[in-house]
């Protein structure tokens, strides 16, 4: 009778591990399955870049030239550049912190208003090789990277701390944000006026000769090269130092985390740091760009939304390269249509994405 049951039993656990094995794994195979076909990277980059084909022979056949469409096109790329700024840190606090924080673009207007109070206050020096600004845009970045970082960890300290610890539901945290932003947007209001301004008002900033017929001017480039620059360096933040290992954890899983020893509060006043610091360079680099006017990190929120889920939430290169998307997308389209409906194209563009691929083109494993 023994020997009977045993060999039942053994049977049993054959058979079992038989189904198991037979099972395959849904996660490995809806990710095979977004690898091939329609949903893969390739076909939807390969879309995406059909649709900007489009839209600049719409632009051309509209009557606008074709020099201009390529000057158009390389202003896309230096907007997406300012966006990319943004998006990083927005990237990065979804990831930590798991909210949408709809006062990140108060965060670039922030910043850029402050580096025009420090370039109000220093004295102004010759322009830098052939750029627009001196010495003391590049201090006044430094002091608004500060200024609005310390301000994201006082809004964490008193408001969102709080909510996380009375785990309040995500609706909450982000009908909190939400109401920063308004209040964020009426300090600017009181502080500096409803007023436009410009960091150098009447100082010239004369364009560069290129091949093509094409014109660009230098502070362009530098948006773009900083905008590079600081894209590398959060990478290999994330992926080389201690910090950048404990934020990726704290993302993947806080409470495993915490459990190892890591200091998840640490690790989220680092992530409001950094990404309050690169969006108030971000916000800076718009205002030198175009002007500075207290709803322009209202304007820049939906398509720094669309430039983040398009890339992929948590990836930083995943941000740069939407962001470029978004930006070339925007200009484009104001060779045809009014430039207003630019946050609209943005949009339009992110449902498209989402709708062949729904985790955006880069994916955090």
């Amino acid at each position: 009778m023994s020997g009977a049951s045993t060999w039942e039993v053994e049977v049993m656990v054959d058979s079992a591990q038989a189904v198991v094995e037979a099972v395959p794994d849904e996660s490995a195979t809806v990710e095979a399955r977004d690898e091939e076909g329609m949903r893969s990277p390739r076909f939807v980059g390969v879309v995406l870049l059909a649709v900007l084909i489009a839209m600049w022979f719409a632009g051309w056949l509209s009557g606008t030239s074709a020099e201009q469409m390529l000057s158009l096109t390389v202003w896309g790329v230096m907007l997406g550049g300012i966006i990319a700024l943004g998006g990083i840190g927005l990237t990065l606090c979804y990831g930590v912190l798991k909210f949408p924080n709809f006062a990140h673009g108060e965060f670039l207007t922030l910043g850029a208003y402050v580096t025009y109070g420090v370039v109000l206050v220093l004295p102004q020096s010759n322009p830098i090789w052939r750029f627009s600004f001196g010495w003391e845009l590049i201090a006044g970045l430094l002091v608004a990277a500060i200024v609005t970082a310390v301000v994201a960890i006082i809004l964490d300290r008193f408001l969102y701390r709080p909510l996380r610890k009375h785990m309040s539901p995500l609706v909450l945290l982000a009908m909190a944000s939400l109401g920063m932003e308004f209040l964020l947007r009426g300090v600017v209001y009181l502080i500096w006026g409803s007023d436009f301004h410009f960091y150098y008002s009447g100082r010239s900033n004369p364009a560069l000769q290129l091949p093509f017929g094409l014109r660009i001017q230098a502070d362009q480039l530098f948006v773009f090269a900083l905008a590079i620059v600081m894209v590398a360096t959060i990478y290999w933040m994330l992926t080389r130092t201690r910090i950048g290992k404990a934020m990726r954890a704290s993302a993947d899983n806080p409470d495993l985390a915490q459990v190892r020893g890591i200091n998840t509060e640490q690790v989220i006043a680092w992530t409001w740091v950094i990404g309050a610091g690169m969006a108030a360079v971000g916000g800076a680099m718009y205002g030198l760009a175009s002007q500075l006017r207290p709803d322009m990190g209202f304007v820049l929120l939906l398509p720094l939304f669309a430039a983040v889920i398009m890339g992929g939430i948590g990836s930083a290169w995943g941000a740069l390269v939407g962001s470029v998307i978004i930006g070339v997308a925007m200009q484009l389209t104001s060779a045809f249509m009014n430039p207003a409906y630019g946050p609209a194209v943005a949009f339009v563009l992110m449902v498209l994405v989402l709708l062949m691929r729904p985790q955006g083109l880069f994916v955090q494993r």
